[in-house]
């Protein structure tokens, strides 16, 4: 069996730079973990791998700082693992995110299941996963709170719908998106990290995606832009506001305007 994880190092709290000219995070040199839940997409592969064999690939895309989470992973029961940095990926959206990682995924040995964490803490946006499912055509699931098992090339899990659990089967390969109540992921093992502090992380450029259509990466290639992007303003003062709802609604939009927030 051959699992792969899509990770992602996000920063590691609010106090972030921000390019203002291409309206995106200044993400190299800036303090940063492993998304929070990657760490249960990452759990899910090395128990099944535990369970039924194989091995565990993990990917992500960032600048050359984003290696640390990879050797993280390997502390974690990851086998391999590679990064997408080239400048031509920076600024890219969801959905040029999700084709370079796709690309990536094809020049890797075949998978089983693809894991993704539901959504990462600097984006929120959840699209990723599904993204690359669809682009390489493959049968998935958001939002996997359990797995109950693999048998006859399909995985049985539940997804949390929200308003009700679902009960599915999916065929191999799919891809599936998880949520933290999945697992409790393990904690970094000393005797993995001694045993991997030499494995190398395997770094592609652009180039390594030969084939692959460059108009599809980084900020020229995604389809939407983001428009303005600033941190939480810290705010030291406060005002009490009463009267009708109607009359409130109508302040508080005037206070948005004149802080020039719309």
């Amino acid at each position: 069996m051959h699992f792969i994880v899509c990770i992602k190092q996000v920063p590691e709290g609010t106090e972030v730079e921000i390019d203002e000219e291409k309206g995106i995070l200044k993400r190299e040199g800036v303090d940063s973990k492993l998304n929070v839940y990657d760490a249960y997409a990452l759990e899910a592969a090395v128990a099944l791998k535990e369970t039924y064999g194989g091995t565990v690939t993990v990917l992500s895309m960032g600048p050359l700082q984003a290696q640390d989470v990879i050797k993280e992973a390997y502390t974690l029961g990851a086998d391999d693992g590679y990064l997408l940095s080239d400048r031509k990926f920076a600024g890219a959206d969801t959905l040029a995110t999700s084709y370079a990682l796709s690309e990536a995924i094809r020049r890797l040995p075949p998978a089983d299941v693809i894991f993704c964490g539901m959504q990462t803490t600097d984006g929120d946006t959840a699209q990723v996963g599904p993204g690359i499912a669809e682009l390489l055509e493959l049968p998935h699931a958001s939002y996997v709170s359990k797995i109950s098992g693999m048998e006859d090339g399909c995985i049985f899990v539940e997804a949390d719908m929200g308003d009700g659990i679902e009960e599915l089967r999916i065929g191999l390969p799919c891809l599936l998106t998880v949520t933290k109540d999945l697992n409790q992921p393990r904690l970094p093992s000393y005797k993995l990290k001694k045993a991997t502090q030499n494995r190398k992380v395997n770094v592609w450029d652009s180039k390594a995606l030969e084939g692959a259509d460059p108009s599809h990466f980084g900020l020229d290639g995604s389809p939407t832009q983001v428009e303005r992007i600033f941190p939480p303003p810290k705010a030291h003062s406060k005002e009490l506001w009463q009267g009708s709802p109607d009359a409130l609604s109508q302040k508080f939009y005037a206070k948005l305007k004149e802080l020039k927030y719309l």
